[in-house]
């Protein structure tokens, strides 16, 4: 089949109807980016000045938050070993001083709805409306101009205000992200491909502060929202969960009994206790965005190990595995719509049907593929610059077992009551960066489908 008519037609459909969203609320997690561009001989002398031998042991099995210098280095390690991104809570004063002293090569607006901000509000000029933890003014300046809006409230009333007219100096939160490119070399370890992995050294978005607009306000917030996207649970940990989830469950309550349809972005959550949690809400979301990592480490609390072995076996993932653990996922919860992503091709689980799903992940692959090549989408219509980068190869092999398996057709299957929509994705040989293009995957995937919805 022709993917790159189908690519070219799902862009076309969702420029003329992306118009159509109204607000998308957007919680809960906001910080500044550090990004370092890693050097091996660099690298290597600080695992050799730390110890090898301890490094290489966190490279094997990550800790749960960071506590040393050998738990940073052999988190970097652990990624670079397998290609895979990694998040971990800087819990150690010495480790923020380490890493601010590594320093860094460049700032960007970082968090999953900062991020996501400004895609959706700066570039797809959708309305957003944005949690931001702590807005100083370097925070403030890092969102783009476009219908991006916080909430404030003076003299008691509610207003919307954009980030940058928000006017208050809170403080910094920075997040540390290591990248590395496919085939980098160390201590005879090469990266599958190219990834990062991040030490998060602020102490409100592991800790999921929620401000007090929110918290007071947050019924009249609802009001302007369509649709929802939450993130940034994947640094709690069973000491601290609790109070923001029973926070963040007033808030899916308000907007399940306004109808509005929220998608929660996961990501690697380090702590079994929150991930068991996360599972017992998971039904409350009409949406989940997740990739193998992530998939695997739900399965293993669910009891299911040796399908969590099988997603992380083989390069590209098995899509049978992909399915199976979405549909026991689904079975368990009642989330009526899973979305996986991976290098190479997403699959998305509904239990409704129609073309628009596949075409929204179309979309948002083309997106991610423009995110990329040219590190920074500053319009929709240059999200048409990724029609020249190339389908990935390797998906064939996956559309075939897809096909011999469920009889997929047109990248559409029925599945045990269940659609399931495949897509090959583009492939960017070398990515200007690759921070960011999960949220970019998920919440265009997410706005689109629901700008092509009939």
């Amino acid at each position: 089949m022709d993917w790159d008519a189908l690519y070219s037609s799902a862009f076309e459909r969702v420029r003329g109807n992306i118009g159509k969203i109204g607000g998308v609320l957007l919680a809960y997690n906001t910080n500044i980016d550090a990004i370092k561009y890693l050097d091996p001989a660099d690298l290597e002398g600080r695992i050799e000045r730390a110890g090898k031998d301890a490094v290489l042991r966190y490279s094997e099995e990550l800790p749960e938050r960071i506590t040393s210098v050998e738990h940073l280095l052999g988190g970097i390690l652990w990624s670079i070993r397998r290609g895979k991104a990694a998040e971990l809570f800087v819990e150690s004063c010495t480790v923020r001083f380490y890493m601010r002293r590594w320093g860094w090569d460049e700032l960007r607006m970082g968090g999953q709805v900062g991020i996501m901000a400004n895609l959706l509000g700066g570039v797809y000029n959708v309305p957003v409306i944005a949690h931001v933890p702590q807005l100083s003014s370097l925070q403030a300046e890092l969102f783009k101009e476009g219908p991006i809006y916080v909430p404030k409230v003076e003299g008691g009333d509610l207003k919307l205000v954009h980030p940058k007219e928000f006017l208050a100096d809170e403080e910094n939160c920075i997040h540390y992200i290591y990248e590395f490119p496919r085939g980098f070399r160390i201590l005879g370890f090469e990266a599958p491909r190219e990834n990062r992995f991040i030490g998060a050294a602020d102490d409100y978005n592991p800790n999921l502060y929620i401000r007090p607009e929110f918290t007071e306000h947050f019924g009249e917030i609802a009001k302007k929202a369509e649709l929802g996207i939450i993130s940034g649970l994947q640094t709690l940990t069973k000491e601290n969960y609790r109070e923001p989830f029973e926070e963040m469950v007033r808030h899916l309550d308000v907007l399940n009994a306004r109808n509005v349809p929220v998608h929660l972005e996961f990501a690697f959550t380090a702590d079994e206790t929150v991930r068991m949690a996360l599972i017992d809400v998971l039904g409350r979301f009409h949406s989940v965005g997740l990739n193998e990592v992530e998939l695997a480490s739900i399965m293993e609390v669910m009891g299911e190990k040796g399908l969590a072995g099988r997603l992380l076996a083989s390069d590209p993932v098995d899509p049978v595995a992909v399915t199976e653990a979405m549909l026991r996922l689904a079975e368990r919860t009642g989330v009526r719509r899973i979305h996986f992503h991976t290098y190479g091709y997403y699959l998305a689980l509904t239990d409704y049907h129609g073309e628009f799903v596949r075409d929204a992940l179309l979309f948002a692959a083309l997106a991610a593929a423009a995110k990329a090549k040219l590190g920074d989408v500053r319009s929709v219509d240059d999200v048409v610059e990724a029609m020249d980068v190339p389908v990935n190869e390797k998906a064939g092999a996956v559309e075939e077992r897809l096909k011999a398996e469920y009889g997929m057709k047109d990248g559409i299957a029925e599945v045990d009551n269940y659609q399931l929509s495949f897509v090959p994705t583009k492939i960017v040989a070398r990515p200007k960066s690759t921070v960011g293009i999960g949220d970019t995957i998920s919440s265009s995937a997410f706005v689109g489908e629901f700008a092509l919805r009939p």
